[in-house]
């Protein structure tokens, strides 16, 4: 329970009451039972799934179990034995269940201890649950609980209160078209927060799967998601969760921060402080919060150890070409990014190759790895001291 509270804080859902725990109400279930009982809307019974599985052998596999009434025993409430209960689903349309085939349903343990149908059938009438949205695996749950809704009320509990109407959403596959799992990526909530991704990114992400605006739109805030949402939009298909679209959109919401937000936002994600220069010269080439610390934490922390990068530039020529960078920078007037590009634009020249063949080696030099922000703005945000030193180290 309390991960998905917590998931709702983050997202940044609210919510107007509750949680409404079916441990807390057990009184008034068990008087919502007796009330049925006393109606003989339901009945006791001590039938085994062995028992079951003999009346349908006598009966028919299609029929539903139908049970006779005992002094004790597990509560079944009484399927109309005509007819057929039909769930009108705001996404599905129309489903009928033909009582005909439906087993008399297990509503309550022999000690009065309440199943989940009952339970939250009692829950929703009494706080007069206008919709029920929820994945398309309970489904079948639904016309065991408007059974039990509607003998509640012909008991007369809950006359006033509305029978809720239900939207039973598509369940989300990986692009691969399987149910969405680890194997996936980040699977809930908590993961996609501690993967770097942001609230307003992730709210809106989660409301285009398995529904559109109707005019193509994907970026849209929560203010216009309110005012555009539908159920009625809602495809019955399975929505597909691919976590590189996400990714994509979480870089549009990521760079739409002023410096100072996503500062903040990065240092709160690592704990860390003092990092906005470090993310000045990061904000373009990130798409999630967790993608700064790779891309500039050597800057900050000293470089890390890539022995394939340093093979594969750190070599004779890597490091000749690294002794002119050396050299030119010492010499530089100025230390800002103009100045570090203009000498570095010198050593490109004078040894007549392409700009990675001195990019590169300077870049594996200061952070031991070929990922970085912008080589000049790194170099720049470095100095000149703490650059000449790691140069040094490498030559």
């Amino acid at each position: 329970m309390e991960q998905i509270l917590d998931a709702l804080r983050w997202l940044e859902l609210d919510w107007d009451e509750g949680p409404i725990l079916q441990s807390e109400r057990a009184e008034r279930h068990r008087e919502a039972l007796q009330a049925l009982l006393d109606a003989h809307l339901a009945y006791r019974s001590n039938a085994t799934a062995e028992d079951v599985k003999a009346y349908k052998q006598l009966h028919g596999a299609e029929r539903g179990f139908r049970g006779e009434a005992e002094q004790n025993g597990a509560v079944r409430l009484r399927v109309p034995a005509e007819g057929a209960t039909v769930v009108q689903d705001i996404i599905r349309g129309e489903t009928r269940f033909e009582h005909v085939h439906m087993d008399d349903p297990v509503i309550a343990r022999a000690d009065d201890s309440v199943l989940y149908n009952f339970a939250v059938a009692i829950d929703d009438l009494d706080a007069h649950i206008t919709h029920v949205v929820r994945g398309e695996d309970h489904l079948s749950n639904t016309p065991k609980q408007l059974l039990v809704l509607e003998a509640a009320k012909t008991v007369g509990l809950g006359e006033d209160a509305p029978l809720p109407q239900y939207a039973h959403l598509p369940l989300l596959h990986g692009p691969d078209g399987k149910k969405l799992s680890k194997r996936h990526g980040a699977a809930s909530v908590g993961e996609l927060r501690d993967a770097g991704y942001l609230p307003e990114a992730v709210r809106n992400y989660l409301a285009l799967l398995g529904w559109g605006a109707g005019d193509d739109a994907t970026i849209l805030s929560t203010e216009q998601l309110i005012e555009r949402f539908t159920l009625e939009r809602v495809s019955r298909n399975p929505a597909q969760f691919d976590e590189v679209k996400l990714r994509w959109l979480n870089g549009i919401y990521l760079r739409e921060l002023s410096e100072e937000q996503l500062t903040r936002r990065i240092e709160l994600f690592t704990g860390r402080e003092g990092l906005k220069d470090a993310v000045k010269i990061s904000h373009e080439k990130i798409q999630t919060l967790a993608d700064f610390w790779p891309l500039a934490g050597a800057l900050l922390d000293g470089p890390t150890e890539d022995p394939k990068a340093r093979e594969r530039w750190l070599g004779e020529e890597g490091r000749a070409a690294l002794a002119d960078v050396r050299a030119a920078l010492a010499d530089a007037a100025s230390f800002d990014e103009a100045s570090v590009e203009k000498a570095l634009a010198g050593v490109i020249e004078r040894r007549a190759v392409k700009p990675r063949e001195v990019y590169q080696p300077l870049r594996v030099a200061i952070s031991g790895t070929t990922i970085s922000p912008g080589i000049f703005e790194s170099v720049a945000l470095l100095g000149r001291d703490e650059t000449l030193r790691r140069i040094d180290r490498v030559l």
